[in-house]
């Protein structure tokens, strides 16, 4: 989201200063875009009621979304915004509503990898307001897989094993690398989860590690707790789906267990 030339200085000099160097680097080229936390119910308010002063498309994402700009003063500069009725698009089951699931459940989790996302009405049509996180750049636009300084590296290696945990759990059949992407504090942001949460019982990542915090809370989800969470967004099928994954990778952990020596 930001050039690309000015993204690979950030990193370098991210890099010069995990490192040791002495020299100064300037804060917003650390700057972490995770900005909602602390901060999500009233960035939620925000990008659901406040005005558009204007709208482009982009060049990214077959689901065609838009970024709209909104007015100024608030927490949030943009938003990206889908309309994405409920139903087949491009061979694929989409939805909005599955993306703000997708948001809701990160809460219940307490993950924090997903950015705040609402339904907003925009010339007359329903869809879901993300909230525009900058400085970032995807996967894919790095060229794959970023390599991360040493300093980092076991957070990121943390934070790869959750994301993946998570995208099992909701059955994202979609983790192409425009969708992970990472900012200059080396956090792991997920964005567009369209294609998740329907009833498939897939999971999309082997099962080569576990958060055992995250996965506790996993494990304590019931239907009644995920009902509460996203059931204006998620119809039954789709939430026992979640439970039906959940079951999937606990047989998956157990099978690891017997392999082991």
């Amino acid at each position: 989201m930001i050039n690309r030339m000015r993204w690979m200085g950030c990193l370098g000099a991210l890099a010069l200063a995990t490192a040791g160097a002495t020299a100064q680097v300037a804060t917003p080229e650390r700057a972490s875009a995770k900005t909602w936390i602390g901060k999500a119910a009233e960035i939620e308010d925000y990008m659901r009621t406040a005005t558009i002063i204007r709208m482009e498309g982009l060049s990214v994402g077959v689901t065609r979304p838009r970024r709209a700009y909104l007015a100024p003063g608030g927490p949030v500069e943009s938003i990206a915004w889908k309309r994405l009725r409920p139903g087949m698009s491009n061979g694929f089951h989409e939805s909005y509503k599955s993306e703000i699931a997708a948001y809701e459940l990160d809460k219940l989790l307490e993950l924090n990898m997903v950015p705040p996302k609402v339904e907003k009405r925009v010339e007359n049509e329903v869809g879901v307001a993300i909230m525009w996180v900058t400085p970032t750049m995807s996967f894919r636009d790095l060229g794959g897989v970023p390599k991360v300084p040493p300093a980092h590296q076991a957070s990121w290696n943390e934070q790869l094993v959750r994301a993946k945990m998570f995208h099992n759990l909701i059955g994202d059949i979609d983790p192409n690398l425009g969708n992970w992407l990472v900012d200059p504090a080396w956090n792991l942001i997920l964005i567009d989860h369209s294609r998740a949460l329907t009833t498939t019982k897939t999971l999309v990542h082997k099962m080569q590690g576990l958060d055992a915090e995250l996965w506790a809370r996993m494990t304590a989800l019931t239907e009644a707790t995920v009902t509460t969470a996203i059931g204006p967004w998620l119809d039954q099928a789709g939430i026992r789906a979640i439970l039906d994954r959940r079951a999937k990778m606990q047989t998956e952990l157990e099978k690891q267990t017997r392999r082991r020596p």
